[in-house]
């Protein structure tokens, strides 16, 4: 994989008429693009935009994902838990991420802000000190999850123990609070 793109902003490709040849991508946008599908394996994104794009589905083996920025993407189904860990990280912004895998991944202090998480699975995820902005975490899986000094106070449908997840200094609201005691299948009123 020789090809280098730097500093090149690519518009509505499709992934069916004008595929996105293997390569490492540093400093581009994406906007508007269909990458459904479509595989990555083995590409690499460093410091690169993701805007108005639709990923889902796509294929994730061993790709780098280095700063990377989603914004108002569609998701579905992406297995970063696939992805080359090695300075793995990114951010979302009002994406819908619904049944993503980040299963055992390190991705401390990640944003997602205004984004649907559900049916997402952390489990066994380090997510400390990440922020959960306005987030729908229904169906989330939480399992020996370290979310420590994160912040869920303005997300909702959430289920997490504590006793199965290290909670500690993290951050939730009172109307949040059911969210920590559903093992209890306690009612809880204002």
């Amino acid at each position: 994989m020789n090809l280098y793109v730097d500093n090149k902003t690519f518009r509505k490709i499709s992934t069916e008429d004008n595929p996105l040849e293997p390569g490492e991508y540093e400093n581009c946008r994406f906007i508007n693009c269909d990458f459904s599908n479509m595989d990555f394996s083995g590409y690499r994104f460093l410091n690169c935009g993701f805007t108005d794009c639709n990923l889902s589905m796509a294929r994730l083996m061993e790709t780098i994902l280095q700063d990377v920025k989603f914004d108002n993407c569609k998701m579905l189904g992406l297995h970063f838990d696939d992805c080359n860990p090695f300075g793995l990280s990114f951010q979302f912004d009002k994406c819908i991420l619904n049944h993503a895998l980040f299963y055992k991944l390190k991705i401390k202090k990640t944003l997602f802000k205004e984004s649907q998480l559900e049916g997402v699975d952390f489990a066994e995820c380090d997510l400390t000190e990440s922020v959960f902005e306005d987030c729908n975490l229904l169906g989330a899986v939480f399992d020996a999850t370290i979310i420590e000094k994160s912040d869920l106070r303005t997300s909702y449908n959430y289920s997490i123990d504590p006793d199965k997840n290290r909670i500690r200094k993290a951050r939730f609201s009172v109307s949040g609070i059911s969210g920590l005691l559903d093992k209890y299948d306690i009612e809880i009123e204002n």
